[in-house]
């Protein structure tokens, strides 16, 4: 009885068994999760599995091909007439790892296909699929999902880590860079195809929607909530009747990638059983030799990484250093990098140059992240401490905000360098539109609108701002004009600044002669009033159209404000206006202006109107007072007189200031002013004891 017992389960037993078997081996479904030891794949070329179940279509050698098909065919009975039938889903786990970080092989590739015989395929870019001649022939009858690991132009591929799907041959029906939705931050996350790593893939198809959906994800990771590629195809004329389905992968003609496939499970009709990744088999470890070889390369880079660090570095330093002190935290946030004033105004070339003046040259840049136009000058100082005082004052200046101000964005140190970062004005100065032919002539309407507009910047400098700015070289050159033709006050390189209430400190003479107070070279203190001096200069610059100070002139014309007062004393104060405005002008605006300029250049500093003043009479909210007779008066030798008192006169062309030459005082004295005198028509002034 026990006997027959045995017999009975023995024969119980292997009925299960061939029941088993016969259900593995099912072509509609199946599921590889334990590895592929025993799955009697159809193999050929370089595909083998090892002992512990792993499948390897290719190694690391070059121009191989492999593939492994499940043995049977399956059926997908379109002559049913069922969609339905063309359905399937299938998930799988692949890892391509590459010999070296530069390795590329060619890739792997999901197949469904009519034939299981590929030994026509070629390697390399076909993926071990078509051939040259063959590649796209709807003769192949098949459909791929490649996961490409090279950048192939004949093939016109999107990037050398895409996933791409394949009709008859492997220029991609469509394709997408690898990459998988992660559920947590809902967002697509790039995937390195060959990272080494296992990753895993869902590919289904809905025949009745027609409808291919492709989804990855890197190991141990749940399947994300949105497939990589969602895509409408109608495959009914490939999956007809019985079809193989595996895999084929190729290696590339230089250093390659091993493919391998862990696990895998398949279902026409239904959906793909899940394959648990702890059940799989392991990936083989990286040998000793692509260790070594691979740790060679890491030192290597560093090394060179460091040598290319140091040597950029000494480079940087000698091209971009620049000079930082504990003084300056303060100003940070005013201060430009050398380097990116160089990027901005393409390494200070000729042809950037906007013009040079007596503080230096301007150029033109382009700020490289925003790219807003600037203009950058270069200052050259020799003293730390003048340094020091002078970034102090100009970041002060760069907290000005009006609207006829040239806004000053910041600076920079460099060795002896300073430079300063303003806002650029694209129709450049206004002298240059008052003295070049090159230019249009301004309308009297544009020069008294101009007018106002440096009138109401002087008054917020003055009056209106935290503190008193002192401009001390307000004149035409130094005026800049925005798209609009409007005037903005700039250059802010001789300023002072001092707390309301306070008293300003006695300082070097410093100015252009015609718009230099002749009060500063006995008090030799910058005051409003001499700020007032120079606007009137300023007024009747821009009003006749020529220089206060031109030494090319007969001795009577040096002077402009002397050929005013002439006019002015005859009764015929609009003679004076600028001839090339042709006689278009509003009357009382000229003489209102050109009276504003005597009224201004009083050589009495306290008879001349203040800023306020002079902003009420210019928009008529005031009358202007009677100008005294000695208005104006002698000016040049009153400036004369009070410079012989001093030991030399240092004149300068404002293009060069670098290069003044000294000129002792008797080549002046007694002599009035000759054409010989001065160098330049627009000179700038320096005294000192």
């Amino acid at each position: 009885m026990a006997a027959a017992f045995t017999w009975f389960h023995l024969w119980l037993f292997s009925c299960l068994a061939v029941v088993s078997m016969a259900k593995a081996q099912d072509p509609d479904h199946f599921i590889f999760n334990n590895g592929f030891r025993n799955a009697n794949l159809k193999l050929d070329g370089n595909a083998k599995i090892h002992s512990n179940g792993l499948l390897q279509l290719t190694n690391t050698s070059i121009l191989l091909t492999g593939h492994a098909f499940y043995p049977s065919p399956t059926n997908f009975n379109t002559s049913s007439g069922s969609a339905r039938s063309l359905s399937f889903s299938t998930n799988f786990v692949v890892a391509i790892v590459p010999e070296s970080e530069e390795a590329s092989g060619h890739g792997v590739a999901f197949v469904i296909s009519k034939s299981s015989d590929f030994s026509h395929a070629s390697p390399i870019e076909y993926l071990g699929l078509a051939n040259e001649s063959t590649n796209g022939n709807s003769l192949n009858q098949f459909f791929a999902v490649e996961f490409d690991t090279i950048l192939s132009i004949d093939m016109n591929d999107l990037d050398d880590n895409h996933v791409g799907i394949d009709l008859n041959g492997v220029k991609s029906y469509r394709q997408v860079t690898a990459e998988y939705y992660f559920n947590e931050e809902r967002k697509n996350i790039r995937l390195n195809l060959k990272s080494g790593d296992s990753i895993q893939v869902w590919i289904v198809y809905d025949g009745q929607q027609q409808l291919l959906n492709v989804t990855l994800a890197p190991e141990n990771s749940p399947k994300p909530d949105q497939p990589l590629l969602s895509t409408s195809i109608d495959l009914s004329d490939i999956l007809m009747d019985t079809m193989y389905v595996g895999f084929s992968a190729a290696t590339g003609s230089i250093e390659s990638c091993s493919h391998y496939i862990l696990g895998w499970s398949f279902n026409r009709g239904g959906e793909a059983q899940s394959l648990e990744m702890s059940k799989l088999p392991k990936l083989p470890k990286n040998d000793g030799r692509r260790n070594m070889v691979r740790m060679i390369s890491i030192i290597a880079a560093v090394l060179l990484l460091l040598i290319i660090i140091g040597a950029a570095y000494v480079y940087w330093r000698e091209k971009y250093g620049e000079l930082h002190e504990d003084w300056e935290k303060e100003f940070g946030p005013h201060r430009f990098s050398y380097r990116t004033l160089y990027i901005a105004t393409k390494g200070f070339k000729d042809k950037q140059l906007l013009g040079s003046g007596g503080f230096g040259k301007v150029y033109k840049g382009t700020l490289p992240c925003t790219k807003e136009q600037i203009a950058v000058k270069k200052v050259s100082h020799e003293s730390g401490q003048g340094m020091r005082e002078f970034v102090s004052e100009i970041v002060s200046m760069g907290r000005l905000r009006h609207k006829n101000l040239v806004r000053l964005l910041g600076y920079c140190r460099r060795k002896k360098q300073l430079l300063l970062v303003y806002d650029h004005m694209e129709n450049g100065s206004l002298d240059k539109f008052l003295f070049s032919v090159e230019k249009p002539t301004l309308t009297w309407f544009q020069r008294f609108q101009i007018i106002k507009g440096v009138a109401s910047a002087l008054l917020y400098l003055h009056e209106e701002g935290e503190q008193v700015v002192l401009h001390r070289d307000i004149k035409a050159s130094n005026v800049l004009l925005d798209s609009d033709l409007n005037g903005r006050l700039g250059d802010f390189g001789l300023a002072r600044v001092y707390d309301r209430g306070g008293d300003p400190q006695t300082t070097r003479l410093v100015g252009t002669l015609g718009y230099l107070d002749p009060e500063l070279t006995r008090t030799g203190k910058a005051t409003k009033t001499a700020d007032m001096f120079s606007f009137g200069a300023f007024l009747l610059e821009v009003a006749c159209g020529r220089k206060p100070f031109d030494p090319e002139k007969p001795s009577r014309e040096i002077f402009l404000v002397d050929i005013v007062k002439r006019c002015w004393t005859r009764s015929a104060i609009i003679d004076a206006i600028d001839p090339r405005l042709q006689g278009n002008y509003v009357a009382e605006e000229t003489e209102k202006v050109l009276k504003l300029g005597l009224l201004c250049s009083n050589p009495n500093p306290d008879l001349r109107p203040t800023i306020k003043e002079v902003v009420q009479y210019l928009e008529g909210n005031a009358s202007l007072p009677d100008i005294p007779l000695d208005t104006a008066q002698n000016i040049p030798f009153s400036i004369l007189e009070t410079l012989s008192q001093s030991t030399e006169i240092n004149i300068s062309t404002a293009n060069n200031l670098a290069s003044d030459p000294v000129i002792p005082f008797p080549s002046l004295a007694g002599q009035g002013l000759s054409q010989n005198s001065f160098s330049s028509t627009n000179s700038v002034l320096h005294i000192g004891r």
